[in-house]
């Protein structure tokens, strides 16, 4: 696996955005840190989450003592991206024994997505796709499991000026606005944006799961709109 061309291959195409990957880890393993999550907590939610957006989602409700199916909630629905991202590779894994591919499944990422579906657009299983997908993953994962460990042991060093908070949140939102293609994503957005600035004064941040009930409900009518099944169609 390590010496097969496409494992070089699919670490090459990942190295780049590895340091993005990175960085974004060092600041969610800061934040976990900083919100008061302990230690050991933040640890152990960066190994066995691996989903830096339900991580920084969740951490604050953890850290404030909010009831569990709430920060599963949380979890579940910024998480559900990755179902579709499962059904996208079933065609080209479904062949390998489950246990393989619950592996895989751990080590799904948005960008290992992109990178994999660039390299083989046709659904179809081939020897040569695992080694890339391990490669990509190597260089992915990697970045982010090292780097997140660095910023939960430097959580408490790190100074409040730095603004490593607001960092996160201004690489949130240049990684939403990289997937903002056209209007059946970008009317979502605006409407889940706005949903969660106005319910705001909910508890225990209950206006990110409105939010996010109210850019699925937008994006479901836009997907049965007339003109956009047509438009699918062609």
């Amino acid at each position: 696996m390590w010496r097969h061309p496409e494992f070089a291959r699919g670490a090459r195409d990942m190295f780049g955005i590895g340091l993005g990957v990175g960085a974004w880890g060092l600041v969610t393993g800061v934040a976990m840190v900083k919100g008061g999550m302990g230690v050991g907590m933040a640890v152990l939610m960066s190994l066995m989450v691996f989903a830096g957006t339900a991580q920084l989602a969740t951490a604050p409700l953890i850290a404030s003592g909010a009831p569990i199916w709430v920060v599963w909630a949380t979890a579940l629905c910024v998480n559900l991206r990755f179902v579709i991202f499962s059904a996208q590779w079933r065609p080209y894994f479904a062949h390998l024994p489950r246990g393989r591919r619950a592996l895989k499944a751990y080590f799904c990422a948005d960008l290992n997505y992109v990178l994999f579906m660039r390299r083989f657009p046709k659904p179809e299983p081939a020897p040569e796709q695992v080694p890339y997908f391990w490669g990509g993953t190597f260089i992915n994962a990697g970045s982010w499991h090292v780097m997140s460990l660095v910023g939960i042991a430097l959580g408490h060093r790190v100074p409040q000026e730095w603004g490593l908070g607001f960092a996160g949140t201004m690489a949130l939102l240049g990684m939403t606005y990289s997937l903002l293609a056209d209007r059946a994503t970008w009317l979502p957005a605006v409407v889940a944006g706005a949903a969660a600035v106005a319910a705001f004064a909910l508890p225990l941040k209950l206006n990110l799961l409105v939010a996010i009930a109210a850019a699925v409900a937008v994006g479901s009518v836009i997907d049965h709109l007339p003109g956009r099944c047509a438009g699918n169609a062609r």
